[in-house]
């Protein structure tokens, strides 16, 4: 008995060690940027011997690199060949590039894969649209859900007050300072979900206007979404060509999604 208690002890430590591991990955990731590891341990809110324990560790592995001469430290090469292995099992990539390609070929404007990353909307891939200035987001930044159109669609399997659950407080924080009422948030969500569909005049900025469109796989569930990234006054005079060829290249999308095993397309787990 008192060494299966031992053992429980051990696994105990390992588990909490491995999720701190990942909290570090994540940290760096979010902060995009090197960091030293006491600016880790207090980011992550972790022993700072702790923390320097894993990072020595993380180091050894090639998970995370020296990135200067002060010790500060980084995501680590092996991360993109890991990166590399998944993609080649990642059928939804491979699939959706010609999407992308042919939405922003027809269109002339960005056409972006969003997923949900834990709590957060982000872009997954993107193609960039025929035009002389830049239109889109960094691929990989985490979002608040609440600021994207797609979000609406990400989260519409959802209940209510799953949905509040999920979504942190201050998400609901726009860009501008203001907040936007939940309820106002919830409504958006029926719509979109009844429609198929949600687009509204970019909340990042004043220039943009985002089209969003489901990519169902299995019983309702978005997984992901296909976008439109346009100019306000291109998307007004478009709108309606916009949304048919989204929509038309989300349902094909969906149909080839549904082949799929849940975990090879989601990004977030809800």
């Amino acid at each position: 008995m008192a060494s299966d208690a031992v053992e429980d002890m051990g696994a105990g430590r390992r588990a909490r060690g491995l999720d701190r591991a990942f909290e570090i990955l994540d940290y760096l990731r979010g902060l995009r940027r090197p960091a030293r590891p006491n600016e880790i341990a207090v980011g992550i809110e972790a022993p700072k011997s702790t923390t320097y324990e894993l990072v020595g560790l993380m180091l050894k592995a090639g998970v995370l690199e020296y990135a200067d001469k002060e010790g500060r430290v980084f995501l680590g090469r092996k991360l993109y060949f890991f990166g590399l292995a998944y993609q080649s099992q990642f059928d939804l990539t491979r699939e959706c590039r010609s999407y992308l390609d042919e939405l922003a070929e027809t269109t002339r404007e960005t056409s972006q894969l969003c997923m949900l990353d834990g709590n957060k909307y982000t872009v997954a891939m993107m193609c960039e649209g025929a035009r002389p200035f830049r239109i889109s987001s960094d691929v990989g930044e985490q979002i608040p859900i609440p600021w994207t159109a797609s979000g609406r669609l990400l989260v519409s399997h959802m209940s209510d007050d799953e949905i509040l659950a999920f979504i942190p407080k201050e998400d609901f924080v726009l860009p501008s300072g203001a907040r936007l009422n939940p309820k106002t948030f919830l409504a958006e969500v029926h719509k979109a979900r009844k429609d198929g569909f949600f687009s509204f005049d970019s909340l990042a900025d004043n220039f943009t206007h985002c089209f969003a469109a489901p990519v169902y796989q299995g019983e309702g569930i978005c997984a992901a979404t296909l976008c439109l990234i346009a100019p306000r006054e291109d998307a007004a005079r478009n709108h309606a060509r916009y949304r048919d060829a989204l929509s038309a290249a989300a349902r094909s999308l969906s149909e080839k999604a549904c082949s799929l095993p849940i975990s090879g397309l989601r990004a977030g787990v809800v």
